[in-house]
């Protein structure tokens, strides 16, 4: 069944006819009814910046939904399948068109319906709601970003804590008023939780550690983890982010949301609190389903699932085009694009054996079938790990020739990419490379540790979609320049700089993930980049500047040169170098800025001059040079809103057309492989690392790099904008900028005034561009 987009939240009508999902997407948020019988979707009632919560009160006659960033929550009037909304309750009164402050996420009804209790998750509180007189009664503060709430039969309350570890919990102390009773610890990161019949265990899924922790409220103890990771590999990248227990209470489902599966636990008596329970608390099966599950439910033998990107993205010819309704036209913008679907599977109760062939299925679909292999490399000792920012293959590389490329989407031709296409000719083009992320915020994850978190994955079609979180991503929690101690959206693994830690091998980093620090290290005229790591202390040259358009990557290259020079002189050089390289972001037509083909153009031509000192010097021989970009959000493409550039340069590199399907997360597998780390998540282990882009013998002819035809020096013109809202870019950092304003201003600029802005077209699937 389809639905709006990503949806987070689910509540079963008490007839369990109707699914209520709550909208959490770029594009629209809002209460979305399905009719599970028709498979039919009704309209979407909107509600700005809805967050996870959904729930029905006891009597089954009012609908609960968290407001997000409008700090409220919304009732509704439930009948015969049809919702009203009949008020709200205003968590904190805030200015017109300003952010929320307490952002409401997971919310819970008392057992009488009298009581709402909602996770305040900006907050970092619980709210106590006297639904009748519509106020809040009570504030507990819990641990960073509280996610869900659960109310047991004897009227206790459970909080998860997104980015704590613990569990605050309260009992009913009569009259309205609930008492704080302490926290319990139940390991990194808590976000969904469920409860068996009596309120005697609390199940607790931690996403990023493959875990769920399972609580004796009774004895407010930890009793045991079910453990969900692939079969092998790191204990990272299953994601269970939701659970349910059958109503017997001795299975539980867990919502793999990058497995694409729902895991099934057969429990002990020790662990269910079922006397008859006869399970071994190990995972018996897998029940495939859509991308990314996020909420799931049980009614008897049927599990409802819904999945928060559905089927996946399509090729978007028409560029990225936000803000344009659904009802209307498809959205082509790739968070846009993101739909979700809702799972219905009968017979869930199911034995081991019955479950045999859909786990099989589970595990071919994730290639943890596929046998590894020894690996085998040139002698490389170094790897050079270039992030560029947002472009499309066809964008850049569609005239390249053999390659599957529509020129009528390129934007930056051979005269302002002319080191691109010579890098890609010599050494390899790759024109079935696909970025894991949607945009920049989850990019960087998939860059920098082949994962990105459930957090980041929640939340950045709200943040995109300007409603009203901060970039807590790269290392910030709640505004740059705040590095977190504990850090919401870092994967367990950590990054690759961790991975470099762990194995004892040297690495230096050039602008990923620091911050400008002009208040306590540095000066507006001379910043120092502070780490937003603790890893990366000691291991970051603090004057290379990270995200800025307004600094040429000339002057960045100028910076790494210096090092270069001093490795050469040493003849010691970091085993691995990971180093930003974003002005290919562009800054669109912003007055006095460089234009669009200039900002590449000093891209390409700090690309060249990278690969032209390292291919004139001693490490040329054992050096590989991996460039990708953090996604692809910024261009049109049409095999897929995900094809995107990527070079592997070295002196054993083939060159010529690669037809082969890798991603992100096969060039971390490489990397690691090559380094010899150990992965970082399943995504990297289970990867298809590049290791036949490589020959036995080495060409150490030197490459020389290109100077674009296209001046550098060129600006945009004063104070024109082909932005249809008239307000100006915000390119303070990556990703700031209205992507609908920003793709048309590059057209303007790149295509001209006389060729139409493209209109949006449907096309195939990326799965289907795959079995081509």
């Amino acid at each position: 069944m389809d639905a709006g987009s990503l949806p987070l939240g689910l509540a079963l009508s008490p007839d369990g006819n109707s699914a209520v999902l709550l909208l959490n997407g770029f594009r629209e948020q809002g209460v979305q009814v399905i009719d599970r019988q028709s498979g039919k979707a009704g309209d979407v009632f909107p509600i700005a910046g809805a967050f996870i919560g959904v729930a029905f009160s006891p009597d089954g006659k009012t609908l609960a939904a968290s407001g997000g960033n409008s700090d409220a929550v919304y009732l509704f009037s439930w009948h015969d399948g049809r919702v009203w909304l009949t008020d709200s309750i205003v968590l904190a009164k805030k200015p017109p068109k300003s952010d929320g402050t307490r952002y409401p996420a997971g919310l819970a009804w008392s057992r009488s319906g009298a009581l709402l209790f909602v996770a305040e998750n900006l907050a970092d509180s619980l709210a106590v709601v006297n639904v009748g007189n519509r106020q809040v009664i009570q504030r507990f503060p819990t641990e960073r970003y509280p996610y869900g709430v659960v109310v047991a039969g004897d009227g206790s309350v459970y909080v998860s804590a997104w980015g704590g570890s613990t569990v605050s919990t309260f009992i009913d102390g009569g009259g309205g008023a609930l008492i704080p009773t302490g926290r319990i610890t139940v390991g990194r990161h808590p976000s969904a939780m469920a409860l068996n019949a009596d309120g005697s265990r609390l199940y607790v899924a931690s996403a990023s550690t493959d875990r769920v922790a399972v609580v004796d409220t009774r004895r407010r103890a930890v009793v045991t983890e079910l453990l969900d990771p692939p079969p092998a590999g790191p204990g990272e990248g299953s994601t269970p982010d939701a659970v349910a227990v059958s109503s017997d209470g001795t299975r539980l489902f867990v919502a793999e949301a990058d497995n694409n599966a729902v895991a099934v636990f057969d429990l002990s008596a020790a662990t269910s609190g079922v006397r008859s329970a006869a399970g071994r608390d190990k995972l018996v099966g897998r029940i495939p389903v859509g991308w990314y599950p996020s909420a799931i439910a049980a009614r008897g033998d049927t599990l409802v699932v819904v999945n928060a990107k559905g089927r996946g993205t399509l090729a978007n010819p028409g560029g990225p085009y936000p803000g344009m309704p659904s009802s209307k036209v498809p959205a082509s913008y790739t968070l846009g694009m993101l739909n979700g679907t809702v799972s219905t599977i009968a017979g869930a109760m199911g034995d081991s054996l019955s479950l045999a062939l859909p786990t099989a299925r589970v595990a071919k679909a994730n290639g943890w079938d596929i046998p590894r292999t020894a690996a085998k490399y040139p002698p490389f000792e170094h790897v050079i790990y270039i992030i560029k920012e947002n472009r499309t293959f066809d964008q850049v590389l569609s005239d390249v020739p053999n390659v599957d490329g529509d020129t009528s989407l390129q934007f930056f031709p051979r005269s302002a990419s002319p080191n691109h296409h010579a890098l890609a000719e010599r050494f390899g083009a790759y024109d079935r490379f696909f970025v894991n992320a949607e945009v920049s915020a989850d990019g960087h994850n998939w860059s920098d540790a082949a994962y990105a978190a459930d957090y980041v994955e929640k939340t950045v079609g709200l943040m995109y979609g300007d409603q009203g979180r901060d970039y807590d991503y790269e290392g910030a929690n709640r505004g740059w320049g705040k590095p977190a101690v504990d850090d919401v959206n870092e994967p367990a693994s950590g990054y690759l700089w961790n991975a470099a830690a762990r194995a004892g091998i040297t690495y230096r980093d050039y602008g990923e993930f620091t911050t400008a620090d002009t208040e306590n290290r540095g000066t507006p005229q001379a910043p120092f980049y502070s780490p937003n790591k603790g890893v990366l202390e000691g291991h970051v040259n603090t004057t290379y500047p990270g995200f800025n358009s307004e600094i040429r990557d000339q002057y960045r290259m100028d910076v790494w040169m210096k090092d270069f020079r001093e490795w050469e002189r040493t003849g010691v050089m970091p085993a691995l170098v990971t180093m930003t390289l974003p002005n290919d972001h562009t800054s669109g037509l912003r007055a006095g800025a460089p234009s669009p083909r200039a900002a590449f153009a000093d891209n390409d031509l700090a690309l060249g001059r990278l690969v032209d000192a390292l291919s004139h010097s001693k490490f040329w021989k054992n050096t590989v040079v991996f460039v990708v970009e953090d996604d692809a959000q910024n261009g049109p493409d049409h095999v897929d809103s995900h094809r995107s550039v990527m070079l592997a340069i070295s002196a054993y590199s083939h060159g010529g057309v690669q037809h082969r399907f890798t991603n992100t997360t096969d060039v971390i597998a490489t990397i690691v492989e090559v380094l010899h780390l150990g992965s970082l998540s399943q995504f990297d282990f289970y990867g298809r690392p590049l290791r036949a882009a490589f020959g036995d013998s080495a060409d150490l002819t030197p490459y020389t790099a290109i100077v674009p035809a296209q001046s550098l020096d060129e600006l945009n013109p004063p104070a024109k904008t082909s932005s249809r809202s008239g307000r100006p870019l915000d390119l303070s950092a990556a990703d700031r900028a209205d992507e609908d304003d920003f793709n048309r201003e590059l057209w303007l600029a790149l295509k001209g005034p006389d060729l139409p802005y493209p209109g949006v077209r449907r096309m195939s699937a990326l799965e289907a561009a795959r079995d081509r």
